[in-house]
């Protein structure tokens, strides 16, 4: 579900210091996408949003999610977007926060 070895590399990139600061800008920005998902009933801008949040997931290494983020791209691209389970997709991502944070301290130095 995590990719361990991209996160350590975004630790080594911009340092065991501001590791903390840029997760959290990574989280914050995720969440305003989903909100935005949320509000977009249409689903007008959704592949754009799938496009950042699947960037934002392969950054923090949430290798499932990313993979989700990417088919759903996939889907809106083709006009599927409705076709998408949003709920489903959600879940993923909430479910990678929770692992990303039980296990950090675990796989980070």
């Amino acid at each position: 579900m995590i990719d361990w070895s991209r996160v350590r590399q975004l630790q080594d990139e911009v340092g065991a210091n501001e590791f903390e600061e840029v997760v959290q800008i990574f989280l914050d920005e995720v969440q305003e996408t989903i909100d935005r998902l949320h509000q977009d009933t249409d689903r007008a801008e959704f592949e754009q949003n799938m496009h950042f949040l699947k960037g934002s997931a392969l950054s923090l290494g949430f290798d499932r999610f990313s993979k989700l983020c990417q088919d759903a791209e996939r889907n809106a691209a083709a006009g599927k977007a409705s076709d998408v389970d949003l709920p489903a997709l959600l879940a993923v991502y909430d479910n990678s926060k929770t692992v990303f944070f039980a296990e950090k301290a675990a796989n980070l130095s």
